[in-house]
Order: structure tokens, then sequence, then C-alpha cells
């Protein structure tokens, strides 16, 4: 029989370089976990600082004990994409503690160390530490949320103990610690491949399994986690692993980012130009999402949520209870209205804020942008037209980026004193909202609305968006939001044709949001560049579209994709919810000044479009002639 041994995990909201912080989240888990009668905690990734071992920095785990250190393990695997694995230098006054690759030996049982993306690497550590005797597996993670990820990881976790027995616990870092990354939580403990908590602690009958591999260094430690007059072993009970919908995780992790990012730069809430499109309805839906969690959260007793949300909004006695109410004390949307304005979109912003209670203003930009055209035509003696009214391609699109970029200084000007104004202390940071996909294409204007302090949706899909807005009005009951999901999105920047729309986003991109996520997936995660993103889509679109027709559409992606390449040095930092993000900054390293003629990889594939087509002309003519038999 078993013994019983009673360990806890945890999920922390540490913050980079917040020392003080960090060291009193670390304190307070301990002493709950000791509470709940836990022998053995583990925390995230990086809850304490890096090591320095002989002039080279560390990620590592420290375990100690009675504070004793015992081990010191550092990374084998570091993440495979451009993820941040060190800080300050971690200090200890022990003269001596081993370091490496080791397990730790206790009188009961053994334990072994992994650190986040060794779990995901083909050769785990954790395969070699089973098979040498290694009973309970533990592995402090700081593994970011990604859309449809989750699934993944508990896969992973059940995995490593399904066939050879034992337990493993993960502990995951918890919300935003300063940059584009949101950590998901999701600490969890797996015995014998099956879940049987996300909570803190759990009882767990140790089974034992071995067999011959190269020994692992053992620390020997005189400890048992089990104790010696355990009479009868709790049974863990597998339970269901609740996964949430795309829809949901786009609810409720950027509102969480949004919420952690507000309290620590402390400011007073948010300021969100509202077109009354897709995009900045589903901004201001995030929003919305953030202040019912804040309500929720002090309904069931949280004493730091109520605090923070005191200090927001500058009242001591404040309590958040009404969503809609809340959200008019933080929340801010502006409509900035032009000539080229239709009242559809007018009326649709209106009446979403009202839904939501965001304090909600109308403004027209037409003086603000007639009076920087009219310096440019004093100046020049010119003056620019749209294309409608017979100007160039090149007036057209200055005239659209005039009033794109008046609307960013506005947003900013009345972020710093809307709530002056009100009467009331701080000021608003502004949000972005341009999606993944027109990010990717580039169709934003360089420093208009897209420029903002932070974007809850720039790294989601324009897909992705309409199905969180669907969401949003079965779940929000927002029924504004149907008008909204019915309309054909437009930047409505250039002149009205008899009062309605004569411009649409596809059109003017030349391709859908639909192909854009193909693009972005073939582009990023599968290392396509454009002569074999056509030999892939020539196969996925071969029901719908000619070789001849996929090569127009990847030359034309990758013609705009490099020509507004630059626009990525400058995206607002934005959540990071997709792995095809085109942020420059971290996730994209690659060149934003290109040959945007593309010659060579453009001859590959008009010479294969020519062989297919060469190859399809004979297959056709030997089935009008009846011969079907090829040698």
């Amino acid at each position: 029989m078993g013994t019983a041994a009673t360990v806890a995990t945890c999920a922390l909201n540490q913050w980079a370089l917040d020392f003080d912080g960090n060291l009193e989240r670390i304190f307070k888990s301990i002493k709950i976990a000791k509470s709940k009668g836990a022998r053995y905690r583990l925390g995230p990734e990086l809850e304490i600082w890096p090591v320095m071992h002989r002039n080279v920095r560390y990620n590592c785990r420290v375990i100690f004990l009675n504070k004793k250190i015992l081990l010191i393990r550092p990374k084998i695997t570091l993440a495979n994409a451009k993820y941040y694995e060190n800080s300050n230098i971690f200090v200890f006054c022990q003269e001596t503690v081993p370091f490496g690759d080791a397990v730790l030996a206790t009188k009961d049982t053994c334990l072994g160390a992994e650190i986040c993306e060794e779990l995901w690497a083909p050769n785990s550590p954790h395969i070699e530490m089973g098979l040498d005797g290694v009973e309970i597996f533990t592995n402090s993670s700081g593994s970011h949320h990604v859309l449809r990820k989750a699934h993944t990881r508990v896969d992973l976790v059940n995995s490593a103990t399904a066939k050879n027995g034992g337990i493993y616990i993960l502990a995951n870092q918890k919300g935003c610690d300063g940059d584009r990354l949101y950590y998901d939580g999701c600490a969890m403990i797996s015995v014998n491949g099956d879940t049987v908590t996300y909570n803190l602690t759990v009882a767990a009958e140790i089974s034992r399994a071995a067999s011959k591999v190269c020994p692992y260094p053992r620390v020997k430690v005189d400890f048992a986690l089990s104790c010696s007059d355990d009479v009868a072993v709790p049974t863990c009970m597998p339970i269901q692993w609740r996964h949430h919908s795309p829809e949901e995780e786009i609810c409720l992790g950027p509102a969480c980012w949004l919420w952690d990012y507000l309290r620590r730069s402390k400011q007073a809430g948010f300021l969100l130009p509202l077109s009354g499109g897709i995009d900045s309805s589903a901004t201001a839906c995030i929003v919305y999402s953030m202040c019912h969690q804040v309500c929720l959260a002090v309904k069931n007793g949280n004493a730091e949520v109520l605090a923070d949300a005191r200090k927001i909004v500058n009242d001591e006695t404040y309590v958040p209870e009404d969503p809609r109410e809340f959200c008019r004390r933080i929340f801010t949307t502006c409509y900035m209205a032009s000539e080229n304005s239709s009242q559809d979109t007018c009326n649709r912003a209106k009446l979403l804020a009202e839904q939501i209670g965001s304090y909600h203003i109308n403004l027209n930009i037409d003086v603000a942008v007639k009076a920087v055209v009219g310096i440019f035509s004093l100046v020049t003696g010119r003056s620019p037209c749209f294309s409608v009214y017979g100007g160039s391609s090149r007036e057209n699109l200055a005239l659209q980026n005039v009033q794109a970029r008046i609307r960013m200084v506005l947003a900013y000007l009345f972020a710093q004193l809307t709530l002056w104004t009100r009467g009331m202390p701080g000021g608003l940071l502004v949000l972005g909202s341009s999606n993944v996909d027109e990010s990717l294409r580039g169709y934003l204007t360089k420093y208009d609305c897209s420029s903002a302090d932070i974007n809850p949706i720039g790294g989601i899909s324009k897909t992705d968006l309409k199905n969180f807005i669907q969401y949003c009005i079965e779940n929000f009951q927002l029924t504004s939001l149907r008008s909204i999901m019915s309309a054909p999105p437009t930047a409505e920047l250039e002149p009205l044709v008899d009062g309605q729309l004569s411009q649409t986003d596809e059109a003017d991109m030349g391709m859908t949001y639909a192909e854009l996520s193909i693009y972005g997936k073939l582009r990023k995660i599968a290392k396509a560049g454009p002569y074999s993103m056509f030999c892939k889509l020539i196969s996925i679109w071969k029901e719908i579209c000619t070789p001849r027709e996929v090569a127009s559409k990847v030359k034309h992606f990758f013609r705009m994709y490099s020509i507004n390449r630059h626009k990525m040095t400058t995206l607002t930092p934005a959540y990071h919810a997709e792995n095809y993000s085109p942020d420059d900054n971290r996730f994209d390293l690659r060149p934003f000044l290109y040959n945007t003629t593309w010659s060579w990889q453009f001859r590959c594939i008009d010479k294969q479009v020519n062989t297919l087509l060469v190859s399809y002309d004979f297959i056709f003519k030997a089935l009008t002639t009846g011969q079907t038999h090829f040698q």
C-alpha cells in the first residue's frame, strides 16, 4: 500500500522587479499551504530571481527546507520563441549548495524538478526521472495564455504520469507581469495520468515504478512528505477539466490583463475611440467584461480587488456592485465623426455605450481636418482631393491619413483632460483596437487610433472577434451588437455616396479577413515564404481557386505585407493571443525593409503555375479524347 503525501501548488500574480510585492505574495502562499497541511509547496517560474553561477546567469529553481537550500536546479530547455528568461540576481549567504540537474531523495519518496518549457520538449526530463524511480514531478511554469492552448498544457501534464505512474505538480504565473503576455494560472496536480485538482493542495497516494536508466544524482534529505501515523490513505478521484471556449477566453483573458495593467499603472481608467465597428466594439465589451469580473470578485469577498477599485476611483468607501455603474466611472468612449461618417455608425456607438454604461462623448473632427489641410494648401498653393472628386490615389490616401491621425491626437487630449472637466482626479489610458489580421496586412495608418497605450485585441483575429461579439450578445444581452455584427467593416475615411458607404475594409485590402488568418498562420507558424505558401494553398484551396488565382492572391499578400512591414515597429503593445502575431517588438523579429518585388520567389511561383497549367491541359485533352490510360 502506498503512503499519503499532502502537496501544494499555486498561481502567483508576480510582477517583474516588484521585489517587495513578490516576496509578500510568496510568503502568503507558503502560509496558506502550511495551513492546509501541505509538506511541500511549489511556486511558479521566476517567482524569485535568477542565479549567477561562475559569471553566468541562470533561470533556476531553488529548493529549500527549513532555511537551508537543498538544490539549485537550472533550466535546461529554454523556450524556442522570444521570451524573457531573467531579471535581477538571486543572492544567498549559504557557502555551498548542489547546483545542476539532480533529484531529491526524501525518507519516503523521490522528487524531480522541471521548469516550464521542459514539459513541452520531446525529451522531457520527467521521462528519464520516472524510469529512475522518481515518483513526484514538479514543474514551475511561466506559461502564457494563447487562444486554444490550455487543453494542450493539461494533456501534457496528464500524459507525464499516464504510463509510468506518479504525481505531477504544476505551478504557473498568473496575470500581467508588465508586458504583452497574460499568464492564465491553471495550477494543477495530476496523479497516474488523471487531473485530481486545480486548487491549492491535495493528498496523493504515491505509487512506485522504476526501471534501469542512467541514474540521476540524488540529494538526500532527512525529511518525509508523508506522516508515519497514516492509517487510511485518501483516494484521489479524477476530475473533469472544463476548458473555456475561445469566446470565453477572449472575454476573460484580456479583461484580466486590462485590470492588472490599470491597477498597476495607477491610472483612473480607460478611453476608447468607439467607431461603431466590430473591433472597437469588441474592445469595449472586453472592458465591460472586466467590470463584471471586478464586481463579481468584490461580491465574493475579494478584499484586494475592492482595495484596488477604491484606489482607481479615488473613493475609500466605494463598493463596485453594478458593472454598468462601475464602467461609467472608469471607462470613457468617444465617437469622432467626420463628414465621411455615417449616421448608422454614430447611432451604433451611442447605443452600445448606453448598454455597457460608459461615459460617452460625441465630437466632430472636421474643423481640425480642414485646419491641417488648410496649412498644407497655404504653404504649397495646392489643395488635395479625394479620388471621387478627381484626386489621385496619393491625394486620396493622404486625406484619409489626416483624419486618422487627428483622431489619435484628440484621443490623447481627451484621455488627459476628460476627468478634469468632470471634477475627477487622474488620467485615462488610451485603448487601441486594431486586430492581428489588419496589423499583418498593414491595413492601418501609422500613428492613427491604432496607436494607443495598450491594445487588448491586437493578438486576436477578426473571425474570433466576430464570434466573441456573438457571445456578448447572448451572455451580456448587449442587443446593440446585432447591428454592428451585420454591418460591413469600414474605415469611413472616404466620402459617402448618396449618404451610403463607398468604402469597405475587405475591398480596400484586396483580401478577406478569413484569407488573412490563413496567410498569417502559414507565414509565421509554418514559416512559409511566397513560394512555399503558394504550394500549400494550391492544395488547401484546390476546390475554390485555380493555381493562377492562388498565385495572384499570394503575390498580393506578400507585396502588401512587405510594403507595410515598417508599421509593425510602432504597433501598440497588445495582448498576445495568437502565435502568428506580427508584433515586431518581441514575437516577430524580422526585417521591416523588404525588397517588395520578391523577384526570385514570384518567378518560382509563375514557373510552377505554368507547369500545373500544362499538366491540366494534358489531362483535359486526354479525358476529352477518351485516352484515360496513362503510362
